[in-house]
């Protein structure tokens, strides 16, 4: 099957459907007055605005802030927008309502090429599905944090809100005072006229709510004073005085404590507890309970005590019968053998789903005297977030109330209804401060566990917490894959046919089933994650094939950072660079001549390679690798310095190049690629998850070792100038990691690396 067959198939089909495609315009999600529930006595203008006495502006916010500054990206928009500064907008959480959903991280899920996507360009097939998948986003309303879409999906919806509560303030103050808007200015939140007559956002807001507003429009970009200037996080001062309260820090009155074990084995089921009786008579322990698998997890039991240092005390000295897997535990380096095999035969056969295709790949291979070939494969990551797993509920007669650091509170809200029998209506959801996300939160399970607990303690809240062990031995894994790449070039050096195959286990399918049950059906679609990165190269080569082989290891898989690009650019990135040698071209060249067609990743790559004084031979002992990679709309490049120590990569210097749209707060993107570089080498030098016998061998940190203060690059980040609207930057400076190290590496040793982690 390939691509546009698929598409066809789920999407109708049917032209019919195009009439009115264009029909989802921001406004339709802007919500009434009454959408947000009134705090502080604040006005409702929209869904998303509301205005307090004191001139405060609350700002919905359904978004989850995992540590990528999105709650200030968000204020900065509205301030701008209503000439407000920013520390006058307070953003609050959103209520459950369908306007919240993010139209733009469903969207992002077709396999289309970013090429055909450009406005202007886009094909039928592309205008059809994006519409019809906005359509079914829109109606679902799931909120996601995820995807690094969460500016592309707000741009547009959140300006529109505040320019249009702007307009019916302005309105207001118009008709009270007999003036003409046009005579009116705002300032810091105060509408003031030439006559002296003037008064704030919070004196207009009552009268405002009833006005009709007047024309509304946009700020023009060369007024903006706010937007695309360094700005601090709204959250840095609760964050700096430990006032924050991340999901760890909930307490309410008479709340207990609660720490689980599972099954040593994935998929595995608790047997018995052989000293239960001693371990509920230690000082605090309230209780010990079973806990059923979550779907796609598995058994534990949860010791409760009058605190958390209690329960894990207790948790230790339990002695837990294991018993196996009923189909056995599964083992990752047979899993990752058999990927390499699936791939080899994939590439014989010419199997698997057909994401693109471009020209007759397949026969200027099967004729060409050289090819050149190379097989890559990546481990099993886990996620590894500072806060661990971890959900605090109350289940009694009234319903349930849940605590949790989640990316999706929609979901797990439903989550708890199923858990407990009991509708949505009566479910009530906190969603507070992540200590990291990574795609963890994106998961549900620590909610499932958290009310099932609660419902075993009528009445009683309780909060549970996973150890660190657990966090590591029981998550859903970045997926193992494997990939090969094959190649011919032309007299000139150039690519005259790339083919990939790939292999590995599809996300999508497994976190619908788990997140989405109503939407998972008997049969895996294909899965746009699994092939990210490998089907969509930006780089001008006549004829491309490229297919993906859906596995099913049995090994719990979700979302990681970046998720299928995290691991294919490494594939991509690193064959491009044994190209390149192979042609004896320089790296940097031999990519920009396959770019005339993308100027955008073009002006990235010779901006890095500028700053990073590519050309210029490094210091003795070093050496330069880069990376040029796309990815959730970003287009990222990469240039690291690197040498050996005790046999060892150390590396020195890392140079990013950005191409992002409009950067909202330019720090914010500079933060982000910091986070990013270091997690992507901390996972590219000793990242990966080993299983034997169903037991992931790693536990903690020492297992799978972060970046020091010392090991970690001097960073530099810089922007291309850009009209474009925004694009995320929480994901797309990992993928180019990898392969920037490896090259680097190749070009320091003559080793070519095609496996991770690389130290």
């Amino acid at each position: 099957m390939t691509r546009r067959t698929w598409l066809w198939s789920v999407l109708g089909g049917t032209g019919a459907l195009v009439v009115g495609w264009s029909g989802l315009p921001p406004r339709s999600r802007l919500g009434g007055p009454d959408t947000l529930p009134s705090a502080a006595g604040a006005v409702g203008l929209n869904g998303w605005i509301a205005v307090r006495p004191d001139g405060q502006v609350h700002l919905a916010m359904p978004w989850a802030e995992i540590g990528q500054g999105v709650h200030t990206a968000l204020a900065m928009l509205v301030a701008e927008e209503m000439n407000l500064r920013l520390d006058q907008v307070q953003p609050i959480e959103a209520p459950h309502e369908k306007i919240y959903g993010n139209l733009a991280a469903f969207e992002a899920s077709l396999p289309f090429h970013p090429r055909h996507t450009e406005p202007g360009r886009e094909t039928l097939d592309v205008r059809l599905g994006q519409w019809m998948v906005r359509k079914l986003a829109r109606e679902l309303g799931i909120v996601v944090t995820g995807g690094s879409s969460t500016l592309a999906d707000s741009w547009d919806t959140l300006r529109l809100a505040a320019a249009t509560a702007r307009a019916q303030l302005l309105g207001a103050a118009s008709l009270q005072w007999k003036l003409p808007v046009a005579e009116l200015t705002v300032e810091a939140g105060v509408v003031r006229h030439a006559g002296a007559q003037q008064a704030h956002y919070g004196e207009l807001a009552a009268a405002a709510q009833t006005t009709r507003p007047g024309e509304v429009r946009f700020k023009p970009r060369e007024q903006w004073t706010l937007i695309g200037q360094p700005q601090p996080r709204l959250d840095a001062p609760a964050k700096s005085r430990g006032q924050a309260r991340f999901g760890i820090d909930v307490r309410q009155p008479g709340q207990r404590f609660a720490a689980l074990r599972h099954a040593p084995a994935l998929g595995g089921r608790i047997g018995a507890l052989r000293n239960e009786a001693a371990v509920r008579a230690m000082p605090g322990v309230l209780g010990i309970h079973r806990l059923p698998a979550p779907a796609d997890g598995t058994e534990s039991v949860a010791v409760v005590a009058t605190n958390t240092g209690l329960a894990l005390m207790a948790l230790r000295a339990l002695d837990v019968e294991a018993l196996p897997p009923e189909r056995g535990g599964a083992d990752s380096a047979r899993i990752l053998q058999s990927l390499q095999d699936e791939a080899r035969r994939a590439a014989a056969e010419d199997a698997g789903f057909s994401f693109h295709a471009d020209g007759d790949a397949t026969g200027l291979l099967a004729r060409s005297a050289e090819v050149v070939e190379a097989l890559y494969h990546a481990p099993y990551l886990a996620h590894a977030t500072m806060e661990p797993m971890n959900a605090t509920a109350r289940v009694d007669a009234q319903g349930v109330e849940v605590w949790a650091p989640t990316q999706v509170p929609g979901l797990a809200r439903a989550a708890a209804a199923r858990q407990a029998g009991v509708p949505e209506s009566q479910v009530q959801l906190h969603m507070t401060l992540s200590g990291g996300g990574f795609g963890r939160r994106l998961e549900v399970d620590s909610v499932v566990q958290a009310v099932a607990l609660a419902q075993q303690l009528p009445g009683q809240t309780v909060q549970l917490l996973w150890p660190r062990e657990e966090d590591f031995g029981h998550d859903l894994y970045r997926p193992a894959g494997a990939a090969l790449l094959r190649a011919a070039l032309d007299s000139q050096g150039r690519i005259r046919a790339l083919s990939i195959h790939s292999s590995g286990d599809a996300i999508t399918p497994r976190w619908m089933a788990r997140n989405v049950p109503w939407l998972s059906g008997p049969i895996d679609t294909p899965d746009k994650t699994a092939a990210e990165g490998l089907y969509d190269l930006p780089y001008a080569i006549p004829n491309q094939r490229m297919r993906h082989v859906a596995t099913r290891s049995g090994v719990p898989i979700g979302n990681w950072r970046a998720v299928g690009h995290s691991h294919n650019a490494f594939f991509s990135e690193g064959f491009i660079d044994e190209l390149a040698h192979a042609a004896r071209r320089d790296p940097l060249a031999f990519r920009l001549a396959m770019l005339d067609e993308a100027p955008r990743h073009a002006a990235v790559l010779r901006l890095a390679a500028e700053k990073a004084g590519w050309g210029q031979p490094p210091a003795a002992g070093r050496a330069r690798g880069l990376a040029l990679h796309e990815s959730f709309g970003s287009i990222v490049a990469l240039v690291l310095e690197v040498s050996l120590e005790g046999g060892r990569p150390r590396v020195h210097r890392a140079v990013c190049a950005v191409d992002c749209g409009t950067a909202i707060n330019p720090d914010g993107v500079a933060q982000q690629v910091e986070g990013s570089l270091i997690f992507g080498l901390s996972a590219a030098l000793s990242g990966r998850i080993d299983i034997v016998g169903g037991v992931v061998q790693q536990t903690n940190f020492p297992a799978q070792m972060p970046l020091t203060l010392r090991e970690t690059p001097a960073i530099e980040t810089h922007l291309v100038p850009s009209s474009r609207a925004p694009t995320g930057m929480g994901e797309p400076a990992v993928p180019p990691v990898a392969p920037a190290l490896a090259n680097a590496l190749f070009v320091l040793t003559g080793q070519r690396r095609r496996s991770l982690p690389l130290a």
